[in-house]
C-alpha cells in the first residue's frame, strides 16, 4: 500500500474523476481527508493499490469543487488535504497554497519566501515536482524565472491548460 496515502488505520478510499485535463485519481484516508490527486502519465504520480477501497463517497467536496473550478466558478479550493512528506516538502508544499489563482510565481520566489538560500531552488523544484495533490495544491503555478512553462509533473499541456483557465496566460 502506498505509505503516503494511508490514514491511520491503513485504509486508503479512491476515485476517479473526468475533467478537462483528463481522469483524475483521487485517493483519502480513512478520515476522508484528500491525500492525493493524480492524472494519466503523471511523473510519479499514483496508480491504484492493492487493498485499496474504491468509493466516490469521501470525495464528494472535492469532485463538486474541481467541478466548479474547471467551469471558473471556484478560485480557491477548501478541502481537508493530508500530505506526507520531509519537513522542507511540506514548507514548500503549503507556499504553493500561498499563490492566488490567476496569478504565478517562480521557483526562485518560492524559495525566497522560505527564507532558503539560492543554491536551495533546485531542492524546491524538487519539491514542488513531488507534489502529491495536483491541481488542488497549485505547483502548476509555478514557471520559470524567464517566464517559460517548466516542471509540470502533470505535463506542460496541462500546465498551459489550467493557467489558461485561471487567465494566467492569454488563451490562444
Amino acid at each position: 500500500m502506498d505509505e503516503d496515502s494511508r490514514g491511520t488505520d491503513g485504509l486508503t478510499y479512491w476515485t476517479r474523476i473526468a475533467s478537462p485535463v483528463g481522469e483524475l485519481l483521487l485517493t483519502a484516508d480513512a478520515d476522508g481527508t484528500l491525500t492525493s490527486l493524480s492524472v494519466p502519465g503523471q511523473k510519479g504520480g499514483r496508480s491504484v493499490g492493492t487493498g485499496w477501497l474504491a468509493d466516490p463517497g469521501p470525495f464528494t467536496a472535492a469532485e463538486e469543487q474541481l467541478a466548479a473550478y474547471f467551469a471558473g466558478e471556484l478560485k480557491e479550493f477548501r478541502l481537508e488535504l493530508r500530505t506526507r512528506g520531509t519537513e522542507f516538502r511540506e514548507r514548500v508544499w503549503a507556499a504553493l497554497d500561498d499563490v492566488p489563482y490567476g496569478a504565478t510565481t517562480t521557483y526562485g520566489e518560492i524559495a525566497a519566501r522560505l527564507g532558503a538560500t539560492r543554491m536551495a531552488v533546485r531542492a524546491v523544484g524538487g519539491a514542488i515536482g513531488a507534489n502529491p495533490l495536483l491541481i488542488v495544491r497549485p505547483c502548476h503555478r509555478v514557471i520559470g524565472a524567464d517566464g517559460s512553462m517548466t516542471g509540470y509533473a502533470g505535463g506542460l499541456d496541462r500546465k498551459v491548460r489550467l493557467l489558461t483557465l485561471e487567465g494566467a496566460l492569454a488563451a490562444g
